[in-house]
This record gives C-alpha cells, structure tokens and sequence, in this order.
C-alpha cells in the first residue's frame, strides 16, 4: 500500500462492557440500530446477510437528514461485518467492523475503512468515531 492510500484509511477501536451477542444485536437488528445510530424512527431496514440491504435516514443534531443506504459484503455472526455504503455517483465505500469477544461481558470492537480522498477520511472518521461512541454507551446502558 502506498503513502497516500495509508493517508486515507483509519482503524477505530473501542471497548464495550456488553457480551459479543449484545453487540452484534446493536449493529445487525432494526430497534436497537435505531436508537443508538442517529437514525430518524422508522427508517432503518437492516438484512445482515451477504448482499442483503440496509437503509436508514441519520439525522445531524441541526436537523438535516441524510439517506444512508448500502449492502452487507460479508458477515460472519458476532465476528465481521463488511458493509458498502452507497455513494453519490453510484459508487461504494467499503467500512469494516470486527468483533471480538475479550470475556467478561466485554467486546472491542474495531471499525476500519479506507477512502478516495483525504475529505472523504476526514468526514468518514468522525462519523465513525461517532457511531462507535454511541454504541458503546448505548450498550453499557441496557
């Protein structure tokens, strides 16, 4: 991998105190992704299986909605999600979230991705970090 393209991946790491299946839950069913993702009530359809679907509608604390749609690339239960989020232009950026089971009722979980563009890292990160921050303290809530 060259210079640039590390420029443009990340990894994300974060620790839940939840058991694994909880956290596979969190990601991959309709009511709980809903309450934790920033998504407006009624718009997520989640299918976690190879090329199944999913759609939500986030909502950004200033209002504004935004149509997140895209397709489960692989899924391995309470292990790997690989997801490709559909892009202006009819592209797909591809983000993986790995699971693992640290005992305990503890679970890291790791999202990484790499992008076309610095912009594209920039907001992706932070939009990342985001969703993993609100997992995790929606899991340690339940």
């Amino acid at each position: 991998m060259s210079t640039d393209e590390n420029a443009n991946s990340y990894t994300l790491t974060a620790e839940a105190a939840a058991p694994i299946g909880a956290v596979w839950a969190a990601w991959t069913e309709d009511a709980p992704y809903e309450v934790w993702s920033y998504s407006k009530p009624g718009s997520v359809s989640i299918d976690p299986t190879p090329n199944g679907r999913y759609t939500s509608t986030v909502v950004t604390p200033d209002g504004q909605e935004f149509p997140i749609t895209g397709r489960y690339i692989e899924v391995v239960e309470n292990e790997l999600l690989v997801m490709g989020m559909d892009t202006p232009g009819g592209g797909e950026e591809v983000m993986r979230l790995d699971l693992v089971d640290l005992g305990g009722d503890r679970t890291r979980l790791t999202i990484s991705q790499h992008c076309a563009s610095k912009e594209e890292h920039d907001m992706a990160k932070e939009g990342s970090q985001m969703l993993l921050d609100s997992c995790v303290a929606f899991l340690e809530k339940a």
